[in-house]
């Protein structure tokens, strides 16, 4: 991959971050009885981000979760050795209101495999979806509660958050295949 295009740069994955944790805020009532879980890699930096903002803002100290979806993916199969990570959800979700946090929204296959492992954990109340970005592409009707920004991609590019928590600096590019 090549041809890496700065979409978005710290600043504007700062405020999208604030503008998602306001509206989750505003969506719930305040912060009580939420939890967010965050699917590997990419979303659980940004939900315990979310969560700290949500802190910030009410006072209170939401839990966070880690969900590896690799063993509920449909497409296991094409892969050789799967490198599964750690699911780490040591807080009860049912009754709770769930944020699930994720990078990028693309063809909607992460957050139904998330879907059906969070369902393994119990039953909540209600469950969100967060994205930083969603891009079209979708294969499967689902869509993001809360969006940080809205960006084009065509079939032959890929959107690629990277975050200083994984070894980067904040920024979201768009990848031109090839």
């Amino acid at each position: 991959m090549n041809d890496a295009q700065v979409l978005l740069d710290e600043g504007a994955i700062d405020r999208a971050l604030t503008d998602i944790a306001e509206r989750i805020v505003s969506a719930n009532g305040g912060g009580a009885d939420l939890c967010f879980v965050g699917i590997q890699r990419g979303g659980v930096p940004l939900a315990h981000r979310l969560a700290a903002r949500i802190e910030a803002a009410t006072g209170i100290q939401a839990p966070v979760g880690i969900l590896d979806i690799t063993l509920y993916r449909d497409d296991i199969g094409a892969h050789p050795v799967p490198q599964v990570g750690p699911t780490q959800i040591s807080f009860p979700i049912t009754g709770k209101g769930v944020v699930l946090v994720d990078d990028v929204l693309y063809t909607g296959r992460t957050v139904r495999a998330a879907l059906d492992e969070l369902t393994d954990f119990g039953r909540p109340k209600r469950v969100w979806l967060a994205v930083l970005v969603e891009r079209p592409g979708r294969e499967l009707p689902i869509q993001a509660d809360f969006v940080g920004a809205r960006l084009e991609a065509g079939p032959d590019e890929s959107i690629e958050v990277r975050l200083r928590e994984r070894g980067g600096e904040d920024q979201v590019v768009r990848l031109r295949r090839g």
